[in-house]
Parts: C-alpha cells; structure tokens; sequence
C-alpha cells in the first residue's frame, strides 16, 4: 500500500494529529509505522545506538535531537543494526549521514536533513519521555505512521481492515 496516510486520515480524521511537512525520507523503507519509543538527546546519539540494539518489531524510534542541523544522530551502522532487530521506523528531529546506504537500509527513516558530522558519545539523554516537534506530542507507546505523504500519530493502533 503506497499510500496510506491519506486513507487513515480520511477515515480516522478525529484520532490523528499530522507532523508538519518538513521532514524528509532516508530509508529504503517508505511506508512505516508502528508503537513509539522516544528519545530526547541534543548532538549525543548514545541511547539511539542503545536502543537500536534492542528488539524493535513493530516499533519506532522518535529521536528529538531539538532539531539540530550540526551533528547526524543515524548512520549506516546504527540503521543497519536498527533493521536487523525488525525497527519499523527511526524518525529525527535532527540529521542523519551515510545517505546512500540509509537508501539501501530495509527501515524507515525520517529527518530534516543529512550531515557528515558524527556525534560525541557523551552518554546524555532521556528515554521514553514526551517530546514535541512538528506541531506534535510525540507519546511513548502511541502510534506513528509514515508514508511519502507524511507523518501522523495517534494514541491508539489504527488500521484500514474491515473496510
């Protein structure tokens, strides 16, 4: 299914909020979605390469990195182990590098931009807390779903079956 946005949004319009169109699409994965995990961390991507180590069936990770355009907080490496361990999806409000092989990379993956700096691995951060970015409260263990369309999330699973 291509496009899904449009069709939860026509038949779910009082359950999603949209994000703000200003991200753009990395992964080789192009519809996405599943049950958020949030991360909340400024140029340091130590829990993104935590949590990417851990299972991710049927999960996304909302990274707010306070959508800094310095430092990339995803690269090959972090989306290929990201992959490996079934993340639907890794969303950041920041940048990620390695563009060519994020494009090859079976997830999805949704950024403002690219940017060839690496991280310092600091240890910093907040797992699981709510952040907001794109006009959206991004809820840990509400939904996110993504297309060439979009982003939207809602609090609960949403499906077009039984239509």
């Amino acid at each position: 299914m291509q496009d899904l946005l449009p069709d939860l949004c026509d038949r779910f319009a009082d359950k999603v909020a949209v994000v703000t169109p200003i991200f753009a699409s990395f992964g080789a994965r192009r519809v996405f979605g599943g049950q958020i995990v949030t991360i909340k961390a400024f140029e340091d991507n130590s829990l993104v390469r935590e949590q990417v180590s851990e299972p991710g069936a049927g999960k996304v990770l909302v990274v707010d990195a306070g959508g800094s355009l310095r430092r990339a907080m995803l690269g090959d490496m972090l989306a290929a182990k990201a992959a490996a361990n079934g993340w639907e999806g890794i969303v950041i409000w920041g940048c990620v590098r390695d563009v060519e092989a994020l494009g090859e990379t079976d997830i999805g993956v949704k950024a403002l931009a690219a940017h060839p700096m690496k991280t310092e691995k600091r240890g910093l951060g907040d797992l699981n807390v709510a952040v907001t970015f794109g006009g959206v409260t991004f809820e840990p263990g509400h939904y996110l779903y993504a297309d060439n369309n979009g982003m939207l999330v809602a609090a609960e699973p949403l499906s077009l079956q039984n239509e």
